[in-house]
């Protein structure tokens, strides 16, 4: 059996990008609802709205056994929960997950939002803390996807970011990012953190979801009772971000971010290249 290249063509790269602007925007939907008396159902039927509205699938609901067409977890879950009757209070800590699939094609991609709470500034701080360097080491591991010879060395900057933060945050070991193309998950496994092992060659065609699951304790975790959520063991609070990315002729482009990832990845010295 011949296995399929990991590596894009130019004009399948082309068809990527509106899959990643259709989940941008299921997010964008998601981000301009969220708050405290929203429940998680109401969210995830937001994200369906904008991506069946544009003519596209929820490629979560082709997951065996998934019905739904995101991921929202809330404080000690950090991903894979289930959207349902969930009231979102002050200060939570909410990371959602959301794809779409357009003409066979996917895009992938995760925000953490955390909810006001005047009552309790401390718990919110911590939990923004928690984001920011969640979303910080993303960024971080998308910069070095540009520059980078091998697929490893995304995970050790990631993984150098969140330990630079000095909080002594955990980074999930049991769940990893990926390729993505015409299935939602594909080869290459994608780690968060420093492997002996290289991985593949980064070059033109290469396409990942890069998404690093980060919590403020222990990295243990546990599989709820519904067979899907994945929560802390010590209760402690979890984040997750994504993106997908890929790299082209002309560079790097952030397929699920409407400016191609020009915001986050400034910061970095690194300009996207829109794909020709």
């Amino acid at each position: 059996m011949l296995r399929r290249s990991i590596y894009k063509t130019p004009a399948q790269l082309r068809s990527m990008v509106e899959p990643g602007l259709i989940t941008a925007a299921s997010l964008d939907a998601v981000r301009d609802m969220i708050a405290p008396g929203v429940t998680t159902g109401e969210l995830d039927a937001a994200a369906a709205r904008i991506i069946s509205g544009r003519g596209a699938e929820s490629n979560f609901q082709m997951v065996r056994g998934y019905r739904h067409t995101t991921c929202v977890s809330v404080n000690e879950q950090v991903v894979h929960g289930i959207p349902g009757d969930r009231v979102l209070e002050p200060g939570d800590i909410v990371s959602i997950d959301s794809g779409a699939q357009f003409r066979g094609w996917n895009g992938d991609s995760a925000i953490t939002i955390v909810l006001p709470d005047p009552s309790r500034p401390e718990l919110v701080a911590e939990r923004e803390t928690l984001s920011q360097v969640t979303e910080g080491s993303l960024w971080a591991g998308i910069a070095a996807m540009a520059t980078a010879n091998h697929i490893g060395e995304i995970g050790a900057a990631i993984e150098a970011h969140i330990a630079a933060s000095g909080h002594g945050y955990g980074i999930l070991r049991d769940y990893v990012g990926h390729g993505i193309g015409r299935k939602m998950h594909e080869a290459p496994s994608v780690f968060n953190y420093r492997t002996p092992d290289p991985g593949p060659r980064v070059h033109p065609g290469l396409v990942l979801a890069i998404e690093p699951m980060v919590v403020a304790g222990s990295e243990e975790t546990f599989i709820e009772d519904d067979d899907w959520t994945v929560s802390t063991v010590d209760g402690t609070s979890g984040s997750h971000w994504e993106h997908s990315v890929a790299i082209h002729d002309g560079g790097i482009w952030v397929l699920t971010a409407a400016d191609g990832g020009a915001a986050g990845l400034a910061p970095f010295g690194v300009r996207p290249v829109e794909i020709g």
